[in-house]
Protein backbone atom coordinates (compact mmCIF):
# COMPACT_ATOMS: atom_id res chain seq x y z
CA UNK A 1 0.00 0.00 0.00
CA UNK A 2 1.27 3.46 -0.89
CA UNK A 3 -0.23 6.29 1.14
CA UNK A 4 0.12 10.07 1.05
CA UNK A 5 -1.60 10.45 4.37
CA UNK A 6 0.32 8.66 7.07
CA UNK A 7 -1.64 10.36 9.80
CA UNK A 8 -4.75 8.55 8.60
CA UNK A 9 -2.85 5.27 8.69
CA UNK A 10 -1.89 5.84 12.34
CA UNK A 11 -5.52 6.71 13.14
CA UNK A 12 -6.75 3.59 11.35
CA UNK A 13 -4.42 1.39 13.40
CA UNK A 14 -5.84 2.96 16.55
CA UNK A 15 -9.46 2.50 15.45
CA UNK A 16 -8.89 -1.14 14.43
CA UNK A 17 -7.12 -1.85 17.73
CA UNK A 18 -4.36 -3.14 15.49
CA UNK A 19 -1.82 -5.75 16.63
CA UNK A 20 1.43 -5.96 14.69
CA UNK A 21 3.95 -3.72 12.97
CA UNK A 22 3.49 -0.59 10.89
CA UNK A 23 6.46 -0.25 8.54
CA UNK A 24 7.08 3.09 6.82
CA UNK A 25 9.71 3.71 4.14
CA UNK A 26 10.55 7.09 2.61
CA UNK A 27 11.63 7.61 -1.03
CA UNK A 28 15.19 8.12 0.27
CA UNK A 29 15.13 4.72 1.91
CA UNK A 30 14.74 5.75 5.54
CA UNK A 31 12.73 3.18 7.46
CA UNK A 32 10.65 3.29 10.62
CA UNK A 33 8.80 0.46 12.36
CA UNK A 34 6.08 1.16 14.90
CA UNK A 35 5.00 -1.81 17.01
CA UNK A 36 1.30 -1.92 17.93
CA UNK A 37 -0.63 -3.75 20.60
CA UNK A 38 -4.41 -3.26 20.87
CA UNK A 39 -4.25 -0.13 18.75
CA UNK A 40 -1.55 1.57 20.83
CA UNK A 41 2.11 2.10 20.00
CA UNK A 42 4.31 0.08 22.33
CA UNK A 43 7.72 0.61 20.68
CA UNK A 44 9.40 2.06 17.61
CA UNK A 45 12.66 1.41 15.78
CA UNK A 46 14.66 3.11 13.05
CA UNK A 47 18.04 2.52 11.48
CA UNK A 48 19.37 6.02 12.08
CA UNK A 49 21.59 6.05 15.19
CA UNK A 50 19.69 3.36 17.15
CA UNK A 51 22.68 2.73 19.43
CA UNK A 52 23.38 6.42 20.05
CA UNK A 53 19.70 6.99 20.80
CA UNK A 54 19.42 4.07 23.25
CA UNK A 55 22.66 5.02 25.02
CA UNK A 56 21.56 8.67 25.36
CA UNK A 57 18.05 7.89 26.62
CA UNK A 58 19.37 5.32 29.08
CA UNK A 59 21.87 7.86 30.45
CA UNK A 60 19.06 10.41 30.80
CA UNK A 61 16.33 8.24 32.31
CA UNK A 62 18.22 5.29 33.86
CA UNK A 63 21.38 6.92 35.27
CA UNK A 64 21.98 4.01 37.66
CA UNK A 65 22.88 1.84 34.64
CA UNK A 66 26.38 2.23 33.22
CA UNK A 67 25.62 1.36 29.61
CA UNK A 68 29.30 1.09 28.70
CA UNK A 69 29.82 -1.69 31.27
CA UNK A 70 26.93 -3.85 30.14
CA UNK A 71 28.15 -7.28 29.04
CA UNK A 72 26.41 -7.97 25.73
CA UNK A 73 26.74 -10.70 23.14
CA UNK A 74 26.23 -10.22 19.41
CA UNK A 75 22.91 -12.09 19.66
CA UNK A 76 21.62 -9.46 22.10
CA UNK A 77 21.78 -6.68 19.50
CA UNK A 78 21.00 -8.55 16.27
CA UNK A 79 17.21 -8.43 16.26
CA UNK A 80 15.35 -5.35 15.04
CA UNK A 81 13.94 -4.56 18.49
CA UNK A 82 17.06 -5.44 20.49
CA UNK A 83 16.76 -2.15 22.42
CA UNK A 84 13.32 -3.08 23.73
CA UNK A 85 14.50 -6.57 24.73
CA UNK A 86 17.36 -5.06 26.75
CA UNK A 87 14.87 -2.83 28.57
CA UNK A 88 12.73 -5.88 29.26
CA UNK A 89 15.69 -7.85 30.64
CA UNK A 90 16.85 -4.97 32.84
CA UNK A 91 13.32 -4.55 34.20
CA UNK A 92 12.92 -8.27 34.95
CA UNK A 93 16.27 -8.24 36.72
CA UNK A 94 14.94 -5.29 38.79
CA UNK A 95 17.75 -3.04 37.55
CA UNK A 96 15.31 -0.38 36.33
CA UNK A 97 11.80 0.66 37.33
CA UNK A 98 8.66 0.57 35.18
CA UNK A 99 8.54 4.39 35.23
CA UNK A 100 12.01 4.46 33.71
CA UNK A 101 10.99 1.97 31.03
CA UNK A 102 7.99 4.15 30.22
CA UNK A 103 10.19 7.26 29.93
CA UNK A 104 12.59 5.55 27.51
CA UNK A 105 9.71 4.13 25.44
CA UNK A 106 7.84 7.46 25.28
CA UNK A 107 10.93 9.42 24.27
CA UNK A 108 11.97 6.85 21.67
CA UNK A 109 8.54 6.97 20.02
CA UNK A 110 8.45 10.79 20.20
CA UNK A 111 11.88 11.12 18.57
CA UNK A 112 11.13 8.68 15.78
CA UNK A 113 7.82 10.35 14.99
CA UNK A 114 9.64 13.68 14.78
CA UNK A 115 12.29 12.16 12.48
CA UNK A 116 9.48 10.74 10.34
CA UNK A 117 7.92 14.19 10.15
CA UNK A 118 11.17 15.83 9.12
CA UNK A 119 12.44 13.20 6.71
CA UNK A 120 9.14 12.91 4.88
CA UNK A 121 7.81 16.47 4.98
CA UNK A 122 4.97 15.34 7.22
CA UNK A 123 3.08 18.65 7.21
CA UNK A 124 2.36 18.45 3.49
CA UNK A 125 1.28 14.84 3.88
CA UNK A 126 -1.00 15.59 6.80
CA UNK A 127 -2.76 18.32 4.81
CA UNK A 128 -3.26 15.98 1.85
CA UNK A 129 -0.94 17.97 -0.40
CA UNK A 130 0.81 16.02 -3.11
CA UNK A 131 4.53 15.57 -2.86
CA UNK A 132 6.43 13.08 -0.78
CA UNK A 133 5.10 9.55 -1.11
CA UNK A 134 5.71 7.13 1.71
CA UNK A 135 5.39 3.39 1.45
CA UNK A 136 3.29 2.14 4.36
CA UNK A 137 2.94 -1.58 5.06
CA UNK A 138 1.30 -3.49 7.88
CA UNK A 139 2.78 -6.72 9.18
CA UNK A 140 0.46 -8.51 11.56
CA UNK A 141 3.23 -10.57 13.15
CA UNK A 142 3.07 -9.72 16.86
CA UNK A 143 6.58 -9.67 18.33
CA UNK A 144 5.85 -7.86 21.60
CA UNK A 145 3.28 -10.06 23.31
CA UNK A 146 3.36 -8.40 26.74
CA UNK A 147 4.48 -4.79 26.28
CA UNK A 148 5.67 -2.87 29.33
CA UNK A 149 4.31 0.49 28.18
CA UNK A 150 1.37 1.68 26.06
CA UNK A 151 1.39 4.99 24.21
CA UNK A 152 -1.67 6.69 22.74
CA UNK A 153 -0.98 7.25 19.05
CA UNK A 154 -3.38 10.21 18.96
CA UNK A 155 -1.55 11.99 21.78
CA UNK A 156 1.80 11.19 20.16
CA UNK A 157 0.59 12.55 16.81
CA UNK A 158 -0.47 15.83 18.40
CA UNK A 159 2.82 16.18 20.27
CA UNK A 160 4.75 15.45 17.10
CA UNK A 161 2.85 18.01 15.01
CA UNK A 162 3.21 20.65 17.73
CA UNK A 163 6.96 19.99 18.02
CA UNK A 164 7.43 20.01 14.26
CA UNK A 165 5.54 23.33 14.01
CA UNK A 166 7.84 24.93 16.60
CA UNK A 167 10.92 23.47 14.89
CA UNK A 168 9.82 24.82 11.50
CA UNK A 169 8.94 28.24 12.87
CA UNK A 170 12.44 28.45 14.37
CA UNK A 171 13.88 28.12 10.86
CA UNK A 172 15.21 24.62 11.54
CA UNK A 173 13.32 22.71 8.84
CA UNK A 174 16.53 21.47 7.24
CA UNK A 175 18.49 21.10 10.50
CA UNK A 176 18.41 17.43 11.48
CA UNK A 177 18.93 16.79 15.21
CA UNK A 178 21.07 13.71 14.47
CA UNK A 179 23.70 15.88 12.78
CA UNK A 180 26.78 16.94 14.74
CA UNK A 181 28.01 20.56 14.94
CA UNK A 182 31.70 21.23 14.38
CA UNK A 183 33.54 24.58 14.38
CA UNK A 184 34.97 25.35 10.93
CA UNK A 185 36.04 28.98 11.44
CA UNK A 186 37.29 29.40 15.02
CA UNK A 187 38.75 32.87 14.34
CA UNK A 188 35.38 34.24 13.26
CA UNK A 189 33.69 32.57 16.23
CA UNK A 190 36.06 34.35 18.63
CA UNK A 191 34.96 37.66 17.13
CA UNK A 192 31.30 36.93 17.86
CA UNK A 193 31.40 35.55 21.42
CA UNK A 194 33.10 36.20 24.75
CA UNK A 195 36.23 34.20 25.75
CA UNK A 196 34.27 32.08 28.26
CA UNK A 197 31.55 31.25 25.71
CA UNK A 198 34.21 30.49 23.11
CA UNK A 199 35.87 28.07 25.52
CA UNK A 200 32.54 26.26 26.05
CA UNK A 201 31.95 26.14 22.31
CA UNK A 202 35.34 24.56 21.63
CA UNK A 203 34.82 21.99 24.41
CA UNK A 204 31.32 20.94 23.39
CA UNK A 205 31.18 21.51 19.63
CA UNK A 206 33.81 19.11 18.40
CA UNK A 207 31.93 17.13 15.75
CA UNK A 208 31.66 14.08 18.02
CA UNK A 209 28.19 14.71 19.52
CA UNK A 210 24.90 15.12 17.68
CA UNK A 211 22.60 18.03 18.46
CA UNK A 212 20.48 15.67 20.57
CA UNK A 213 23.52 14.44 22.48
CA UNK A 214 24.73 17.99 22.95
CA UNK A 215 21.35 19.04 24.34
CA UNK A 216 21.38 16.07 26.74
CA UNK A 217 24.85 17.06 28.02
CA UNK A 218 23.61 20.62 28.57
CA UNK A 219 20.37 19.33 30.17
CA UNK A 220 18.32 21.32 27.68
CA UNK A 221 15.78 20.63 24.98
CA UNK A 222 17.26 20.14 21.51
CA UNK A 223 15.13 22.99 20.06
CA UNK A 224 16.74 25.95 21.93
CA UNK A 225 20.21 24.41 21.53
CA UNK A 226 19.75 24.04 17.76
CA UNK A 227 18.17 27.48 17.46
CA UNK A 228 21.10 29.10 19.31
CA UNK A 229 23.60 27.52 16.89
CA UNK A 230 21.64 28.34 13.72
CA UNK A 231 23.13 31.85 13.15
CA UNK A 232 26.65 30.40 13.25
CA UNK A 233 25.61 27.60 10.89
CA UNK A 234 24.16 30.09 8.40
CA UNK A 235 27.42 32.10 8.49
CA UNK A 236 29.51 28.99 7.87
CA UNK A 237 31.27 29.31 11.22
CA UNK A 238 29.77 26.01 12.36
CA UNK A 239 29.01 23.08 10.07
CA UNK A 240 26.57 20.24 10.74
CA UNK A 241 28.07 16.89 9.76
CA UNK A 242 26.84 13.31 9.69
CA UNK A 243 28.12 10.85 12.27
CA UNK A 244 28.11 7.05 12.11
CA UNK A 245 26.27 5.17 14.80
CA UNK A 246 28.17 4.20 17.96
CA UNK A 247 27.54 0.49 18.68
CA UNK A 248 27.44 -0.84 22.22
CA UNK A 249 30.29 -2.93 23.58
CA UNK A 250 29.99 -6.58 22.64
CA UNK A 251 32.07 -9.21 24.44
CA UNK A 252 33.06 -12.65 23.22
CA UNK A 253 31.36 -15.67 24.73
CA UNK A 254 33.56 -17.25 27.42
CA UNK A 255 32.99 -20.73 26.00
CA UNK A 256 35.75 -22.08 23.78
CA UNK A 257 34.27 -22.38 20.30
CA UNK A 258 34.88 -25.26 17.93
CA UNK A 259 36.75 -24.47 14.68
CA UNK A 260 33.44 -24.46 12.80
CA UNK A 261 31.92 -22.10 15.35
CA UNK A 262 34.98 -19.84 15.23
CA UNK A 263 34.65 -19.51 11.50
CA UNK A 264 30.96 -18.72 11.80
CA UNK A 265 31.45 -16.14 14.55
CA UNK A 266 34.02 -14.05 12.66
CA UNK A 267 32.96 -10.54 11.75
CA UNK A 268 31.32 -10.53 8.30
CA UNK A 269 33.37 -9.17 5.41
CA UNK A 270 31.47 -6.76 3.16
CA UNK A 271 32.83 -5.63 -0.20
CA UNK A 272 31.82 -2.60 -2.24
CA UNK A 273 32.62 -2.33 -5.94
CA UNK A 274 31.92 1.28 -6.90
CA UNK A 275 33.99 3.89 -8.72
CA UNK A 276 32.58 6.65 -6.49
CA UNK A 277 34.88 7.47 -3.52
CA UNK A 278 31.92 9.11 -1.73
CA UNK A 279 29.73 6.00 -1.93
CA UNK A 280 32.60 3.78 -0.77
CA UNK A 281 33.35 6.08 2.16
CA UNK A 282 29.70 6.20 3.28
CA UNK A 283 29.39 2.42 3.13
CA UNK A 284 32.71 2.00 4.95
CA UNK A 285 31.55 4.28 7.79
CA UNK A 286 28.26 2.40 8.15
CA UNK A 287 29.72 -1.09 7.96
CA UNK A 288 32.78 -0.59 10.19
CA UNK A 289 30.66 1.26 12.77
CA UNK A 290 28.59 -1.93 13.06
CA UNK A 291 31.62 -4.11 13.75
CA UNK A 292 32.12 -5.61 10.29
CA UNK A 293 35.10 -5.65 7.92
CA UNK A 294 34.99 -3.58 4.75
CA UNK A 295 36.72 -4.00 1.38
CA UNK A 296 36.73 -1.08 -1.05
CA UNK A 297 37.17 -1.71 -4.80
CA UNK A 298 36.95 1.40 -7.01
CA UNK A 299 38.53 -0.11 -10.15
CA UNK A 300 36.09 -2.43 -11.93
CA UNK A 301 38.99 -4.21 -13.67
CA UNK A 302 40.40 -5.23 -10.28
CA UNK A 303 37.02 -6.32 -8.90
CA UNK A 304 37.17 -10.05 -9.70
CA UNK A 305 40.78 -10.67 -8.59
CA UNK A 306 40.24 -8.84 -5.30
CA UNK A 307 36.89 -10.54 -4.63
CA UNK A 308 38.35 -13.99 -5.37
CA UNK A 309 41.22 -13.30 -2.98
CA UNK A 310 39.13 -11.81 -0.14
CA UNK A 311 35.99 -13.96 -0.50
CA UNK A 312 33.56 -11.44 1.12
CA UNK A 313 30.30 -12.56 2.72
CA UNK A 314 28.25 -9.95 0.84
CA UNK A 315 29.00 -7.68 -2.14
CA UNK A 316 27.58 -4.25 -2.95
CA UNK A 317 28.02 -3.75 -6.69
CA UNK A 318 27.62 -0.49 -8.59
CA UNK A 319 25.58 -0.79 -11.79
CA UNK A 320 27.21 1.90 -13.93
CA UNK A 321 31.02 1.94 -14.06
CA UNK A 322 33.56 2.57 -16.81
CA UNK A 323 35.02 -0.44 -18.66
CA UNK A 324 32.97 -3.12 -16.84
CA UNK A 325 29.37 -2.72 -15.70
CA UNK A 326 27.78 -4.24 -12.62
CA UNK A 327 25.82 -6.60 -14.89
CA UNK A 328 29.03 -8.00 -16.40
CA UNK A 329 30.78 -8.41 -13.05
CA UNK A 330 27.73 -10.10 -11.51
CA UNK A 331 27.49 -12.51 -14.46
CA UNK A 332 31.16 -13.45 -14.06
CA UNK A 333 30.80 -13.87 -10.28
CA UNK A 334 27.94 -16.33 -10.67
CA UNK A 335 30.13 -18.49 -12.93
CA UNK A 336 32.58 -18.97 -10.04
CA UNK A 337 31.52 -21.69 -7.59
CA UNK A 338 32.85 -19.70 -4.60
CA UNK A 339 30.30 -16.96 -5.30
CA UNK A 340 27.37 -19.14 -6.34
CA UNK A 341 25.43 -18.23 -3.17
CA UNK A 342 27.13 -14.99 -2.11
CA UNK A 343 24.56 -12.16 -1.79
CA UNK A 344 25.22 -9.57 -4.50
CA UNK A 345 23.35 -6.30 -3.98
CA UNK A 346 23.18 -3.98 -6.97
CA UNK A 347 23.78 -0.27 -6.25
CA UNK A 348 22.27 2.28 -8.62
CA UNK A 349 20.89 5.78 -8.75
CA UNK A 350 18.24 4.71 -11.26
CA UNK A 351 15.53 2.61 -9.64
CA UNK A 352 13.91 1.46 -12.88
CA UNK A 353 11.94 -1.71 -13.55
CA UNK A 354 14.16 -2.63 -16.52
CA UNK A 355 17.28 -2.37 -14.34
CA UNK A 356 15.69 -4.56 -11.68
CA UNK A 357 14.68 -7.24 -14.21
CA UNK A 358 18.09 -7.27 -15.86
CA UNK A 359 19.87 -7.35 -12.49
CA UNK A 360 17.78 -10.37 -11.51
CA UNK A 361 18.57 -12.12 -14.80
CA UNK A 362 22.33 -11.86 -14.23
CA UNK A 363 21.93 -13.34 -10.76
CA UNK A 364 21.85 -10.40 -8.35
CA UNK A 365 20.29 -10.99 -4.96
CA UNK A 366 18.82 -7.58 -4.23
CA UNK A 367 18.72 -3.94 -5.28
CA UNK A 368 19.70 -0.81 -3.31
CA UNK A 369 19.10 2.68 -4.67
CA UNK A 370 21.42 5.60 -4.00
CA UNK A 371 21.98 7.65 -1.95
CA UNK A 372 22.80 4.92 0.55
CA UNK A 373 21.36 5.24 4.06
CA UNK A 374 22.54 3.40 7.18
CA UNK A 375 19.16 1.83 7.97
CA UNK A 376 18.75 0.40 4.45
CA UNK A 377 22.32 -0.90 4.31
CA UNK A 378 22.04 -2.66 7.67
CA UNK A 379 18.59 -4.00 6.79
CA UNK A 380 20.04 -5.62 3.65
CA UNK A 381 23.00 -7.09 5.55
CA UNK A 382 20.81 -8.51 8.32
CA UNK A 383 18.48 -9.93 5.69
CA UNK A 384 21.11 -12.02 3.91
CA UNK A 385 23.86 -12.85 6.39
CA UNK A 386 23.08 -15.73 8.78
CA UNK A 387 25.36 -14.25 11.47
CA UNK A 388 23.14 -11.18 11.50
CA UNK A 389 19.85 -13.06 11.68
CA UNK A 390 17.51 -12.21 14.53
CA UNK A 391 17.60 -14.99 17.10
CA UNK A 392 15.01 -15.73 19.72
CA UNK A 393 16.42 -14.23 22.90
CA UNK A 394 15.41 -15.70 26.20
CA UNK A 395 15.25 -13.23 29.00
CA UNK A 396 17.79 -15.28 30.88
CA UNK A 397 20.79 -14.39 32.95
CA UNK A 398 23.39 -13.92 30.21
CA UNK A 399 23.00 -10.13 30.38
CA UNK A 400 25.15 -8.76 33.17
CA UNK A 401 24.86 -5.16 34.30
CA UNK A 402 27.71 -3.64 36.29
CA UNK A 403 27.11 -0.62 38.49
Amino acid sequence: MVSNNVLNEFRTCTQLQYNGQLNITSPKGHQWTFYYRLGRIVWATSGTHPFRRWRRLMNQHCPQIDVEKMQLRQQDISMNYWDYRLLEILYKKQKIQREQVHAVVENTITELLFDLAQQSNFISISSDASGTTLRVERNQQVVLETPMSFTSADVSMKQMLDTWKLWSEAGLTNVFPDLAPIIRRPEQLQEHVSPSVYKNFVTLINGKSTLRELAAKMRQNVLPVSRSLLPYVLKGIIELVELPDLPLNVVESPATPTPAQSKKSKAPVIACVDDSPQVCKMLEDIITANGMKFIKIQDAIQALPVLIQEKPDLIFLDLVMPVASGYEICTQLRRISTFANTPVVILTGNDGLLDRVRAKVVGSTDFLTKPVAADRVMSIIRKYLPVQAAPTIKTGSHLEVCH
